[in-house]
């Protein structure tokens, strides 16, 4: 197929409700991808395919399409809006070119326009902001100018203005760049404008332009308009021509970046890259991540007309690729963007998942197999012994999304029961614990000593095989190691262990021998086994001399408050645990209990009378002022019980 000559990915970004799927649907019928114009109530937009999105009117999937402008051909990411699914936006601005972030001219700047916002500074994803519903009652194209100003940044530059907002025939008309506020704007980060300014000599309108788009990110071009009407459209679309587009390197390496897994209409594995250099070709191998090499079985590039098979996805491009089986979400190929690596918070809140009809449990288990395959962060723990499921939530909205795809898709009803906040463990000091073949009632045929050490804040669990390399067999060290990481899943109050060092001190095994005339005999030589199963239970008596403590999950926030509202907001605070470590102007900062995160964001309107904004970040866990009200009880043996592990894991 025929390469555009230039392509420039593009992401939709919104708090939900402010018309960022609406926006989407009008460019693709104005540019003429789509013959109708899609609606978000009456459930016909293009890139909710999900039921349950058309349903409910959000999106939950970011989703591509593509339209063309003359010679450039835009691939239109859109994202969803619900706090809920932060991660899947941040996973698609990842790989954007540039980005549109939709701010309603009604509701102005909101908690998650603000997340959003930074997640594209972090990535440095040039960026418009399109101030929609101009014709919706209550518009108030000022007010958000001024919140834009306030909350996102100090260097906007309006390039349209909007007439009769407010009204269903409010209109949209563009501003001369000589105008005030343009000049002003373009003189706060170019040195030559603002001597101009300062003398008085105002540069032409060709020379503004010009400065002007080589100046982002460092100046936000806003425009006002409507989506449900296409006011101001025609002046986003001069705006999307006139960002810059980075010439596309085809015959570099390839370098490609995972950002999406999903399936088909015949439920095939589909996987979505973006390729920054070079190209993927079909029926070609490629190493994504750390996986081994796999072969491209199909390829598809989204294009004005839709996603179509393509022989090749080349720099510039986003596409689907069938045969990348291993393929994780965020893996690369190559050197990769060269954009700072996304670190997500991790979900604070578990819950078990079980399915209605107790016959259905191996397809539920399946299905959400499948699930966590699309989406990793849910985290799923799946218990063969226990027969449970049980997945990591950033919150209800994703709770019940979740249990209608398993319906939907897989046709597995599903419920929810266990749900509580995830707390951590941490070592207290260090310990010490040996094992010894045939003493102590030790059934298996192996002897192991292992010592845990505190390790520094975010260090995770480190694993050392000490002097047992060249002493013990390759295969017995990785068991070791294996049973030692899955007992770090319950420490002795039933929650992971954080940061520390595991490192063997001792060891015992025999051979690999057999009775006169047979051949290997189990029952006289150890296996990998042995220390699979006695790595539990050395482990756990170490942790218990070394001591562990219960930590919480805190969140850092941020909080604008007016400032008739602070008495009550501070008074709410407190009554939550939080701490205020700062405050600036009417911003507060400070750390709450992420278990009473949201309670503060569900109270923070009638607080405010809607005029407040948070922002919530995960930050750290911290020492649980009573860990033993926060004990989670143990499913299954206990590597603590000694007698009933043993007799739990026979050898």
């Amino acid at each position: 197929m025929s390469r555009p000559t230039r392509c420039l990915t593009l992401g939709v970004v919104a708090h939900v409700d402010a018309g960022k799927t609406s926006l989407t649907e009008r460019l693709l019928f104005a540019t003429g991808a789509s013959t109708f114009l899609g609606s978000v109530d009456a459930g016909t937009t293009r890139t909710d395919s999900m039921d349950l999105e058309r349903r409910r009117g959000i999106t939950i999937r970011a989703s591509v399409t593509a339209f063309a402008l003359g010679d450039l051909t835009v691939t239109l990411v859109d994202t969803p809006g619900h706090p809920d699914f932060i991660a899947e936006v941040e996973r698609s601005i990842g790989v954007l070119d540039a980005a549109v972030l939709v701010v309603s001219a009604v509701e102005g700047v909101q908690s998650q326009t603000v997340q959003i916002w930074r997640a594209l500074r972090r990535a440095g994803v040039p960026t418009l902001i399109f101030v929609n519903k101009v014709d919706r009652s209550g518009a108030d194209t000022a007010n958000v100018l001024r919140q834009i100003t306030n909350h996102l940044t100090d260097t906007p530059v309006p390039l349209t203005r909007a007439d009769h907002e407010g009204r269903p025939d409010a209109s949209v008309r563009a501003l001369d760049l000589t105008a005030e506020p343009v000049v002003t704007a373009l003189a706060g980060v170019n040195d030559e404008v603002l001597e101009d300014y300062v003398h008085e000599r105002l540069p032409g309108s060709e020379q503004l332009d010009k400065l002007l788009w080589a100046s982002i990110p460092a100046v936000t071009p806003v425009l006002f308009g409507s989506a449900l009407t296409g006011a101001g459209l025609d002046e986003l679309l001069k705006a999307l021509r006139r960002l810059p587009v980075s010439p596309a390197d085809l015959f570099g390496e390839p370098t490609a970046t995972v950002f999406a897994i999903d399936r088909d209409e015949q439920g095939r594995r589909r996987t979505w890259v973006r390729v920054w250099r070079g190209r993927l070709v079909h029926r070609y191998r490629y190493a994504f991540g750390e996986g081994r090499t796999q072969l491209v079985t199909a390829l598809s590039v989204s294009t004005a007309g839709g996603l179509r098979p393509a022989h090749e996805i080349s720099a510039g491009q986003v596409g689907a690729v069938a045969g990348l089986t291993h393929a994780r979400i965020g893996d690369v190929l190559g050197p990769g963007s060269g954009r700072p690596t996304t670190r997500f918070p991790p979900a604070t809140v578990r819950a078990l998942v079980e399915p209605v009809d107790a016959s259905r449990r191996t397809q539920a288990f399946q299905a959400l197999q499948e699930l966590a395959e699309e989406d990793p962060l849910i985290n799923l723990e799946l218990s063969e012994t226990d027969q449970e499921a049980a997945i990591s939530l950033y919150g209800e909205v994703q709770q019940e999304v979740i249990a209608a795809v398993l319906a939907e898709r897989f046709g597995v009803q599903v419920r929810f029961s266990g749900q509580s906040v995830l707390h951590k463990e941490r070592l207290r000091g260090p310990g010490s614990a040996v094992e010894r073949l045939g003493e102590n009632g030790n059934p298996y045929l192996a002897g192991l000593g292992l010592r845990v050490e505190p390790g520094p804040e975010n260090s995770g669990v480190t694993f050392s095989a000490g002097q047992e390399p060249g002493r013990l067999p390759t295969a017995f060290i990785a068991a070791t190691q294996e049973g030692v990481r899955r007992a770090l899943r319950a420490g002795r109050f039933g929650w992971e262990v954080l940061d520390f060092h595991v490192s063997m001190t001792f060891s015992q095994y025999c051979p690999r021998q057999s009775r006169p005339h047979e051949k290997f005999n189990k029952s006289i030589s150890t296996v990998a086994g042995d220390f699979r199963h006695l790595a539990p239970v050395v482990l756990h008596t170490a942790l218990a001399r070394a001591g562990t403590y219960v930590c919480h999950p805190v969140d850092r926030f941020e909080l604008e408050v007016p400032e008739p509202a602070l008495p009550a907001v501070l008074a709410a605070l407190a009554r939550l645990g939080a701490e205020v470590t700062g405050s600036q102007g009417d911003v507060l900062t400070g750390f709450v209990q992420s278990a009473r995160g949201p309670e503060l964001s569900r109270g923070l309107p009638d607080l405010t009378s809607g005029h407040g904004i948070l922002t919530t970040r995960f930050d750290h866990y911290d020492a649980s002022r009573s860990p033993q009200s926060a004990v989670r009880p143990r499913r299954g043996a206990d590597p603590a019980d000694r007698t009933a592990w043993f007799r739990s894991h026979p050898r």
